[in-house]
């Protein structure tokens, strides 16, 4: 069956020679794994460059149900990135958040609303001129809206990671927050893009709220393990 749909670049592996298998997050079908032949060669038709994880994709493709490596007929960056793949921030932050991407979407099913935040989300990092360095915070906690664990929104004052929930009583674990950096936790999640950068954050307190949610997500996410790139974003950020 040939159908059109839109996807998102997450991970290369090479396969033979001139090959390689892409793992692309699909609008219709969530996570699929493609083969493409020569694609490393100069005059191939879907270039490995446009294959870059977190490139946005619009592809044509030949979909077998239950088969464990699908084919591309045809595919394109949509929308071209200008900004993103040669601004240093930028691409060390994107970088950062598909390695967590790839962690929590091969669990995840075929999600529009997913899709949607995710490709809104790096159209707008890609275009922007604004301040970035709360940028993956916020973008992390809405995410986790869409996955299942987003803290209901309290004035508790403890956040309770484990339980995903804000709390009056001092968990026994360690995987908590406590004020000030709950109310810091709190402000971020009301934050949009456009006025992230109202809350002001020291290097030290945003190094330990992406920590803590890190362990949110590890938490909440089978086999979610370390983030390799996280140790590139904490040297930009230094």
């Amino acid at each position: 069956m040939v159908l059109r749909t839109q996807g998102l670049a997450l991970k290369i592996t090479p396969y033979a020679e001139t090959s390689i298998v892409a793992q692309i997050y699909t609008l219709d079908y969530g996570l699929q794994s493609y083969l493409i032949q020569g694609a490393k060669n100069p005059k191939s038709k879907i270039p490995v460059s446009i294959l870059q994880p977190f490139h946005l994709l619009d592809m044509v493709v030949y979909h077998k149900n239950n088969s464990q490596l699908q084919r591309i007929k045809e595919a394109r960056q949509y929308p071209l990135l200008r900004q993103l793949p040669f601004d240093i921030l930028k691409s060390s932050i994107s970088q950062f958040l598909n390695e967590v991407l790839y962690k929590v979407l091969r669990h995840q099913e075929a999600d529009a609303a997913v899709f949607s935040f995710v490709a809104d989300s790096i159209q707008w990092l890609d275009q922007t001129t604004a301040k970035l360095g709360n940028f993956h915070l916020v973008f992390l906690i809405n995410l986790s809206r869409y996955l299942g664990f987003y803290p209901i929104q309290s004035d508790k004052p403890y956040l309770d990671l484990a339980e995903g929930i804000f709390t009056n009583i001092m968990p026994t674990h360690a995987h908590v927050l406590v004020e000030p950096n709950t109310s810091m936790f709190r402000a971020l999640m009301q934050c949009t893009y456009e006025n992230m950068s109202n809350v002001a954050l020291s290097k030290q307190d945003r190094r330990y709220l992406l920590e803590k949610t890190l362990d949110l997500y590890r938490l909440h996410t089978e086999n979610f393990g370390e983030v390799r790139s996280l140790e590139i974003l904490e040297e930009i950020f230094a």
